[in-house]
């Protein structure tokens, strides 16, 4: 070969060379960056080219896939009752892509997930279409219609979790909106989006994971907690040595109470008839150190993921004598989300053990062969079981003779326990208050529900008239009846 062809098929040589370590970085070394670029179309296309696999509730489907009758995206997500489960499921959107359960299961609804690579084979061979796997969820569809009715057109939130497995039962936010009303994306889809996003009261906004409130009285009951585990309390009906207007420390200002016959109350009493002076006391009697121990052993100061990520509830580490005794009634820097209420209630339900919460049970392939089981998964133990059941005694004394009567489901051989709150805030505590309630209730066999309730704004109702267990303490009654009847 003469020296000029030499050099051209070396030259030939070297071109195809870069050619092939080209390809071999785009496909392999920026596959995953190129897979999440937004503007790459074809992954969208690829994810509506067939019917998505299911969100199950009951052993039912509360999802379904329609033919779009577009050229590009065949499929178009459908759901059954949008707005009451769609803190649930998220959305998945031709334009807008997807969030929670829709999200973070894409793989396994598109059957593109790596488990489902045998069944992608085999559907090679069998020229079947491709089909997306099922995500079972913990969720129960009585109690979750039971929560969204209840809250009907006020704003605010339920949570409820079988206390022993951690398993959630219910996950309702008002105002919602309807996940299918922009899952193409046509004119019209475009418009509920941007109606959905100028909407001053945030129907996207889950309000039972991603919100978090001052808690106000229903957080006494981490309060007691701390005093019984730090020994600060052994009687909980013997006199807490509280004096009526008992002064804030570092302040002047005497803790007021909204309450008759506080002075020296015990602290079954106090919680009873929720007693701020009491409590303050006792969480400056514990300490913030202490304090914020136990409010982390709850969950306090982090996140939580169910597998839907949850807003971290704060208990301030920080805070001086003054700052921490009214943290303690959960004011000045206290803050939560409804679901982490909810845990609260189910460890002291669950005699002093925190189960893991989750919603997901399993995953299960197109010919529902299981890929992967959930199991409960204990999280901390926050109390003894003996202190626990003295929690427990306080707050049903709460249901059956104190602020929360209009909670007790009133069912042969069920006992329940809760907590009122109604929580101030804004400037001067200028806005209307949250009405709070959390629960639970227990059977000889255990408990099978616990149950926070928040109700941001109610309709209609006077700022006189705002109590949670006014408001709030019905609506976790009819939860808790709906659980306990699905189960006979």
């Amino acid at each position: 070969m003469n020296k000029p062809l030499r050099r051209v098929a070396i030259f030939c040589g070297l071109l195809v060379l870069a050619l092939l370590l080209r390809d071999n970085w785009l496909q392999f070394v920026r596959a995953d960056e190129l897979n999440a670029n937004p503007n790459n179309r074809r992954i969208q296309i690829e994810r509506y080219s067939n019917e998505r696999g299911n969100i199950i509730v009951d052993g039912k489907p509360i999802t379904g896939s329609v033919d779009s009758g577009d050229k590009f995206y065949k499929f178009k997500r459908t759901y059954v009752d949008g707005p009451m489960w769609a803190p649930v499921t998220g959305f998945a959107s031709q334009a807008y892509d997807a969030n929670q359960i829709e999200k973070i299961e894409d793989g396994i609804l598109t059957g593109n997930d790596d488990r489902l690579f045998f069944d992608r084979t085999m559907a090679m061979f069998t020229g079947e279409k491709k089909k997306g796997g099922d995500v079972v969820t913990t969720l129960s569809g009585a109690a979750q219609k039971a929560a969204y009715e209840g809250l009907a057109k006020n704003t605010g939130a339920v949570v409820a979790i079988e206390p022993s497995t951690g398993k959630i039962l219910a996950l309702a936010s008002t105002p919602s909106y309807d996940p299918t009303s922009f899952s193409g994306y046509s004119g019209d889809d475009e418009k509920a989006w941007v109606s959905l996003e100028e909407n001053k009261n945030k129907p996207k906004l889950n309000r039972a994971l991603r919100e978090i409130y001052p808690p106000g009285s229903v957080f006494k009951v981490v309060t007691a907690a701390a005093a019984l585990e730090s020994g600060k309390i052994t009687d909980i009906d013997a006199p807490t040595d509280t004096p009526e207007g008992w002064k804030i420390p570092l302040s002047k200002v005497p803790m007021v109470n909204h309450a008759s016959g506080c002075a020296n109350a015990s602290v079954n009493e106090a919680l009873r008839v929720s007693c701020n002076s009491v409590f303050a006391k006792l969480g400056d009697d514990v300490g913030v150190q202490k304090m914020n121990e136990m409010a982390e052993k709850f969950g306090f100061n982090a996140e939580q993921f169910v597998p839907v990520r949850s807003a971290a509830s704060v208990y301030d580490k920080k805070a001086d004598r003054g700052g921490n005794a009214l943290s303690s009634i959960g004011q000045f820097n206290t803050a939560t989300t409804p679901l982490q209420m909810a845990m609260v209630a189910a460890a002291i339900a669950n005699d002093g053990k925190l189960m893991k919460p989750y919603m997901i049970d399993q995953l299960r392939a197109p010919n529902l062969d299981v890929i992967k089981q959930n199991e409960p998964e204990q999280m901390s133990q926050p109390v003894s079981p003996e202190n626990a059941q003295k929690l427990q005694a306080m707050m049903e004394n709460v249901v059956s003779r104190g602020t929360g009567a209009k909670a007790d489901v009133n069912m042969s051989g069920v006992r329940v326990g809760g907590k009122t709150g109604t929580a101030q805030h804004g400037e001067k505590n200028a806005k209307r208050p949250y009405a709070w309630f959390i629960s639970y209730a227990k059977t000889d066999k255990g408990s099978p529900v616990a149950v926070a309730v928040i109700v941001e704004d109610a309709e209609g109702v006077g700022r006189e008239d705002i109590t949670g267990g006014g408001l709030a303490g019905p609506i976790a009654k009819s939860v808790m009846k709906a659980v306990l009847k699905s189960r006979g």
